[in-house]
């Protein structure tokens, strides 16, 4: 439910006249008292012990040059940031001041302001405003009552307490598999790849009938519905199983044809009862740290993406107009820790993050979290080894497999992004997500234990979970499973563990494929490959006659199903 009050105005008051008319009266005549001002106080954000709030006052005396908002807490609220006002506290009395470059305030105009604070206990709304000095009327009430339904703030974890879209096409086909049954009602997340997704690709379902049947299902409570948003220019620069349909300097497209149309549709109050979670563009930011310049790994279109800056440009644009909506979450994708968790990517990466959240609109305001893992193996947890380990006077970390990485799974690597996040300036509550459709390592071939201590490789090796040759290999990895069901708040900072991935579609195609997807063939997806610098020059690990990514792939289905772990 939205905590506001906003002050009760008639911008134009009536009164009957001597010949029975009405008449409008504007502020300022000397027969009226016309409403001096209006205070509108909105907490958009509140995750239990900080929150952070839009102001907006609207002038309807003379206009003024400059202007100050005052109002006091009855609780122990602190302000401590803020953004288009100088903004002061003393006790429990807050001051909030033009910028230089806002302090003109027309009669009848508007000025808005946010910011951040800190409490405990209870955060009351603030019942009386003043605009220098003169008290803006305020209803005594509490205001019209919201929808539960219809949330206008968002809340602090839209999976708490709701159910998840189930995809009927997803659905359908996982049942149709022999076994799927036990499987085909999780949710999972709608791809919205290329444009032609969002009116539905092939006689598909589009946005708008993926909406459409989140509200069937939703009954009377709450309701996630999953999106992955993935179209941006020069899409995947290093991996051509998922590149897109847009050439590297189509920005313009990109915001018109693609995130323009969804935000339109997705802004529709006919679905502001769904909370809409998004997954923005995944691959894209990383790539900008790993796979350019004089790294073994650069590759020249991803050189050319980050000369162009359009992926910062694209991401930037995206936050903005999805993160205007107000039942909207954004979640930006973070790679996974065998990507990121080395020394020389993790806190860049960050800083990169907060540079496209910043850019073309977008502020911190308008991400919600971020995602890891998605559409990865990386194992949840590995609870036979720890980073700390140490073998033969050796460190974990010089283990082959580990390779002097921070972190050894996906939990230890979100929550400490998570920190490092924040510390470069995202939002304190920000939470994440953490992919699990296709990293539970079940099956025969699960380790019961730690591995031999002969050496610092026969320990790593012989204890892990995640079975794959390489930390990089990433295409429809062999010996594969399911692994934990979605679910939400599972642990410190994560607000769930999802399956954004459907199970069942494949990464890329095992051999060349013609396709007018704009999908290109990657050799990571031919089990044959022997590879290159990005995992080691090391084999695939691919599974054999795969089709093109996003297709369906009913030989991983059936392994995923296998290897599931916790078993099915």
């Amino acid at each position: 439910m939205s905590r506001s009050r906003t002050a009760v105005l008639a911008a134009l008051a009536l009164v009957a006249g001597a010949s029975g008319t009405a008449l409008a009266v504007v502020p300022g005549d000397p027969g009226i008292a016309a409403i001096p001002c209006s205070v509108d106080y909105k907490v958009q954000n509140d995750w239990g012990t900080g929150f952070t709030a839009a102001v907006t006052v609207t002038n309807n005396s003379a206009a003024k040059t400059s202007w100050a908002v005052k109002w006091a807490y009855a609780g122990s609220q602190q302000v401590t940031s803020g953004w288009n006002a100088k903004l002061t506290q003393s006790g429990t009395a807050v001051t909030a001041a033009n910028e230089t470059y806002n302090g003109a305030l027309a009669t009848g105009g508007s000025v808005s302001f946010g910011f951040q604070g800190t409490y405990s206990g209870t955060n009351a709304i603030p019942t009386t405003f003043t605009l220098d000095g003169v008290t803006c009327n305020v209803d005594s009430g509490t205001g019209t009552p919201t929808d539960p339904g219809t949330p206008s703030t968002k809340v602090d974890n839209p999976y708490a307490g709701a159910k998840v879209y189930v995809n009927p096409e997803w659905s359908a086909k996982a049942a149709a598999e022999t076994g799927g049954s036990r499987i085909s009602n999780q949710p999972t997340g709608v791809w919205l790849d290329r444009i032609a997704a969002i009116n539905g690709v092939n006689g598909g379902m589009g946005l708008r009938a993926h909406l459409d049947a989140a509200l069937a299902q939703k009954g009377s409570g709450q309701e996630v519905v999953q999106l992955v948003v993935y179209d941006l220019p020069g899409r995947d620069c290093a991996a051509l199983a998922s590149n897109g349909e847009l050439g590297p300097t189509e920005i313009d497209k990109y915001k018109t044809q693609f995130i323009d149309p969804i935000a339109t549709i997705l802004a529709d109050s006919k679905y502001a009862g769904l909370r809409i979670v998004t997954t923005i563009e995944i691959d894209s930011l990383p790539n900008l740290i790993t796979n350019t310049g004089s790294r073994a790994t650069a590759t020249a279109a991803c050189d050319t993406m980050k000369a162009n800056g359009n992926y910062v440009k694209g991401v930037g644009y995206a936050l903005n107009k999805l993160g205007a909506i107000p039942n909207v979450y954004n979640y930006i994708d973070a790679g996974h820790h065998g990507w990121l968790g080395w020394d020389d990517n993790f806190a860049p990466s960050a800083q990169l993050f907060y540079q496209a959240a910043t850019a073309e609109g977008a502020t911190v305001d308008d991400v919600h979290g971020f995602i890891t893992n998605t559409a990865n193996y990386s194992a949840l947890k590995e609870n036979n080894y720890t980073i700390n380990d140490s073998v033969a006077g050796k460190s974990v970390r010089e283990s082959k497999w580990v390779d002097w990485n921070r972190y050894v799974d996906e939990l230890s690597y979100a929550q400490a992004f998570r920190t490092q996040l924040v510390s470069a300036g995202f939002r304190s509550g920000i939470g994440m997500l953490i992919d699990t459709s296709r990293n539970g390592w079940g099956g025969t071939a699960r380790p019961t234990g730690p591995g031999a201590t002969t050496t610092v490789d026969t320990y790593v090796n012989g204890g892990r979970y995640d079975r794959r040759i390489h930390v990089g290999n990433w295409c429809n990895q062999a010996g594969a499973g399911l692994g934990e069901r979605p679910q939400a708040a599972p642990a410190a900072g994560i607000d769930a563990y999802v399956w954004m991935k459907p199970p069942g579609e494949s990464d890329g195609a095992s051999s060349a494929i013609p396709n007018d997807e704009g999908k290109g063939f990657d050799q990571m997806c031919d089990p044959t490959y022997t590879g290159n610098a990005r995992n080691g020059n090391s084999m695939s690990g691919a599974l054999a006659n795969a089709p093109l990514s996003g297709h369906w792939f009913s030989a991983q289905f059936q392994q995923l199903m296998q290897n599931a772990y916790p078993p099915l």
